[in-house]
């Protein structure tokens, strides 16, 4: 107890400990699984063909909070690789291989069903590729829909000798070009920018969601803010790159908010909810002007308090900090004061 006390003494050895404690409670939820490393965008893909056959422990990501693998173990055996996981919660009754959309036209024999093994469900599924993102689309036992996810498995994470030292290079799908003129953006015009009502005060919420279409290299935040302005819904994104400049809905472009050089950030109207439609967002990340069709779906039944976005938390842990740091210092001077007496 004493040299707890030690330690509180000093404000900024307080604030380190419980911003550890609090950002590795508010982080946890979609953090890779294991020791950490490298992000996916700067790791090579890893195929069946690289690795030796058998099954290992293998370090896992989720893109959703809702969806958080606790343990991952892939399995390898000739061209075909697997990955049975673990979901602490017993809230989706199947998965499928592919994404929401395509989850409803599949045949029911193709979705694979939920393992419940004491509490928590267990999942087996083909994976192409390791150190890249996979669709997988979870079938919500509460909601009964279908919401997409994305996957990534770490082959950095595999034992040692198990990868082989040359790697199987594939060709980049659907490589896409540069655009040169505002003839070459694909059409999204059908969209009108318009937001759409919403029965919900003015003020800022959160909602889920989802993104399809680019590389799988970038994604935005979810859950993100929901700003509704006049019984209108409008979403703060947040890319996970700094790189996006803008944005195009419908007839309308929307500029990158973020002036700091921090992540892109952009406040657009939501059209429409619980249903998917495009939008174009351009990056310079590969050195020149990229333009990438990608489509959203804001989820409706996944509003909630702001504080469900995971910036909001960041918020928290800091503002937590700064009490820390003054009443431990206040706590420092009387301890000391109460020495020299």
């Amino acid at each position: 107890m004493k040299t707890i006390l030690n330690t509180l003494e000093h404000p900024l050895c307080a604030a380190l400990i419980l911003c550890i404690l609090f950002t590795g409670c508010a982080g946890g939820e979609t953090g890779r699984t294991g020791s950490g490393g490298k992000s996916a965008d700067t790791l090579p893909a890893v195929h069946a063909c690289d690795i030796e056959d058998g099954t290992y422990p293998v370090d896992a990501d989720s893109s959703s909070p809702f969806f958080r693998i606790r343990d991952a173990e892939l399995t390898v055996s000739g061209d075909e690789m697997s990955v049975r996981f673990v979901i602490p919660s017993k809230s989706y009754l199947r998965v499928y291989p592919g994404t929401g959309a395509d989850a409803l036209t599949a045949d029911a024999g193709d979705w694979i069903e939920a393992e419940e093994q004491g509490g928590v469900t267990v999942f087996t599924i083909p994976v192409t590729a390791l150190n890249r993102k996979t669709d997988c689309a979870a079938y919500s036992k509460k909601r009964r829909r279908w919401y997409d996810r994305k996957l990534t498995f770490y082959a950095d994470s595999l034992p040692a000798g198990v990868v082989s030292d040359t790697l199987t290079v594939f060709p980049e799908a659907e490589p896409v070009s540069p655009v040169t003129s505002a003839e070459d953006l694909p059409d999204v015009s059908e969209v009108p920018a318009e937001p759409v009502s919403v029965s919900l005060e003015d003020g800022e919420y959160s909602v889920e969601v989802a993104m399809t279409g680019g590389s799988g290299r970038a994604n935005v935040s979810s859950p993100t803010y929901l700003v509704v302005r006049d019984g209108k819904a409008y979403a703060r994104l947040i890319w996970s790159s700094a790189y996006y400049d803008w944005m195009l809905l419908g007839n309308r472009t929307f500029t990158n908010e973020t002036t700091d050089g921090g992540l892109s950030s952009f406040e657009i109207p939501i059209p429409m909810l619980d249903q998917p439609f495009p939008v174009i967002a351009d990056t310079t990340a590969m050195g020149e002007s990229v333009a990438i069709r990608y489509e959203l779906t804001f989820y409706s039944d996944s509003v909630g308090p702001k504080s469900r976005v995971p910036q909001e938390a960041a918020k928290r842990v800091l503002a937590l900090a700064a009490v820390i740091i003054v009443g431990g210092g206040a706590l420092h001077l009387i301890i000391q004061k109460k020495k020299e007496k």
